[in-house]
């Protein structure tokens, strides 16, 4: 029988305090088999990442990226360490599943009485409102001999953590905006030669069908992009068949990309709603060698008080391996006004849109006449129970350099901390886009249409600079003259005015602007070559093929040299 390691190591930050109103229910099934992902320490083989804010501090000319290969070569975990760690749990009666050491993460499994005695914890059942979850009390621990290898463990708590962004307006409007309509009144500049990158989206619930992807590009005259599903921790593509719910998130999210940057591929990464999936989905994205997105689009969050610390430092260290490929990530910056919807009513921010090493989407509310913009104030309808958009000063991050002159407010508690959001576009609901879900055409909001929408801008306008912007937060602030502000409005808690806002940030697009104003800082891009005639012929999206597990008890098999991902098997827990 596998014996206990003593607990001696403790993990900074892994504590998770039950939910309010969740009771204890006693232990969790001792049998039950668990999956948990360990993420490792970067290599100490090679010379120090730059940190991030020294890369984003780089003008677009002069900057240069990592392939994703020579990323995990260089700066993913190191063999030594994927080896002791893989000892240790397998002695100790654990299976090691799979081994990426791009993501420097290992995939391990075994009954929770046995996950709950390695990492020190006892693991329970808390009934709460919302449903069952399983949690534990008190900080994560490991045994000394890999205390310093492992850096963070996800997984042990299951408690929902992301909730959706997407509105839906109580009395409906009539007619929504063609998502090219908003897109040409924000003066998308036009693609001009190659291919624009793959864009990520994450998802955390709900899902898509074909057939109601046909029916929205056709309405627009487009070809249905390439839409790529891949499932992380068990996750897969599944409708729910509620417009109103998970599946507008997702639906919306990929209409959006396919109408704005036609063309480019869109991969869907389908994950659990839990910290551990949110973590996994954002590594596997940003180190898929397969898929290789540039742009990774978040519509999900949630307040960032409610985050363990592990989770706000594994996005950081995620967040700047991007920033070293060149990967762009956005995030909404959430719906609920300055409040995030904390029941108390405290102001505060949306993760992962909080995060410096995010581009937090915020949103307003958009009057067109044609594709002229007629108005646009701060987005809310707080008073009528519709929405608001997010924004405010994290408590948790602090003032970026990038933020030094935008004139950020004190935080709350007085936290010199980083503002939210970045930017900004139409969310409201009342004047909301037309989008086809579940069967039907609805007319949806939210800064979950926002996130996407700069995505697809983000994507236009790496592909007329012949160079993806990477890391943008650093590229946009010195040109704030760029963006339309917004001066008019308030989220419940923050007021528009001049220059960046905690309601609307910069503002929103002008595209070309933007583009002028970025293309003086960065190479000048080559002459444009014609584009192939695009088809109006639907493409059915296609489901990544997972990776095959190893059989449980099969001899290790070496890594090989210089690959990113491979599957490391244990011997068989008892």
């Amino acid at each position: 029988m596998a014996t206990a390691p003593p607990p001696i190591a403790e993990l900074p930050g892994s504590e998770r305090p039950p939910l309010a109103g969740a009771t204890s229910a006693g232990a969790w099934p001792a049998d039950e088999y668990l999956e948990v992902t360990v993420f490792l320490r970067r290599t100490a083989e090679s010379e120090p990442l730059a940190p991030i804010a020294v890369l984003g501090a780089q003008p677009l000319a002069d900057r240069s990226y990592l392939t994703r290969a020579e990323f995990a070569d260089r700066y993913g975990a190191s063999r030594v360490d994927v080896e002791h760690v893989t000892a240790s749990l397998v002695e100790r009666g654990l299976m090691v599943h799979e081994v990426d050491r791009a993501r420097r993460a290992l995939t391990v499994g075994g009954p929770a009485r046995e996950i709950g005695r390695f990492f020190g914890v006892d693991l329970l059942r808390y009934d709460h409102p919302s449903g069952p979850y399983r949690g534990y009390v008190g900080p994560v621990r490991v045994p000394a001999e890999i205390g310093e290898r492992v850096v963070g463990v996800f997984g042990l708590d299951s408690r929902p953590q992301l909730r959706t962004h997407l509105r839906r307006a109580v009395t409906p409007p009539a007619n929504g905006y063609p998502i090219p309509t908003v897109g040409a009144a924000y003066q998308f500049p036009p693609i001009e030669t190659g291919e624009l990158p793959t864009i990520a989206l994450l998802e955390f619930g709900g899902g898509f069908a074909d057939s109601d992807l046909a029916s929205f590009f056709a309405s627009l005259g487009l070809a249905v992009p390439e839409v790529v599903t891949v499932g992380v921790d068990g996750a897969t593509n599944s409708p729910t068949g509620d417009a109103s719910g998970p599946d507008g998130e997702v639906e919306l999210d990929v209409e959006m990309i396919g109408a704005l940057a036609p063309g480019a591929t869109i991969v869907v990464y389908f994950a659990p709603n839990t910290e551990q999936g949110f973590i996994d989905a954002l590594t596997r994205a940003i180190h898929d060698t397969v898929n290789a997105p540039g742009i990774v689009s978040i519509s999900w969050g949630s307040p960032e008080s409610g985050w363990s610390a592990q989770a706000r430092s594994a996005l950081e260290t995620a967040a700047q391996d991007a920033a070293a490929q060149g990967v762009t990530i956005l995030a909404a910056s959430g719906d609920q006004g300055a409040s995030d919807g904390e029941p108390s009513g405290t102001l505060t921010v949306d993760f992962p849109a909080s995060s410096p090493y995010v581009l937090g989407c915020g949103g307003t509310r958009l009057e067109l006449n044609g594709t002229s913009i007629v108005s646009e104030v701060v987005w809310n309808d707080l008073s009528q129970n519709e929405g608001a958009t997010g924004g405010g000063v994290s408590e948790d991050f602090a003032l970026p350099s990038f933020q030094s002159a935008a004139h950020v407010p004190a935080a709350p508690n007085g936290f010199t901390g980083r503002g939210v959001p970045d930017v900004a576009a139409n969310a409201d609901p009342e004047t909301g886009y037309a989008v086809f879900i579940d069967g039907q055409t609805v007319v949806l909001g939210g800064t979950s249409a926002v996130a996407p929408l700069w995505a697809a801008l983000v994507a236009r306008l790496g592909n007329s600079l012949a160079q993806p912007l990477g890391y943008a937060n650093p590229l946009l602030y010195p040109i704030g003259a760029a963006f339309r502000p917004i001066t008019s409005g308030n989220n419940d808690g923050y007021s528009a005015g001049p220059g960046w806002n905690a309601c609307t940030g910069l503002g929103t697009p002008q595209g070309q602007t933007l583009l002028a104003s970025l293309r003086s800082a960065s190479p000048p891009a080559p002459p444009p070559a014609p584009a192939p005639a695009a088809s109006p012929a639907a493409t059915p999206a296609k489901e990544a093929k997972p990776s095959k597990r190893p059989r449980r008890g099969s001899p290790p098999r070496p890594v090989d040299e210089g690959s990113p991902a491979v599957s490391f098997p244990a011997a068989a827990s008892g």
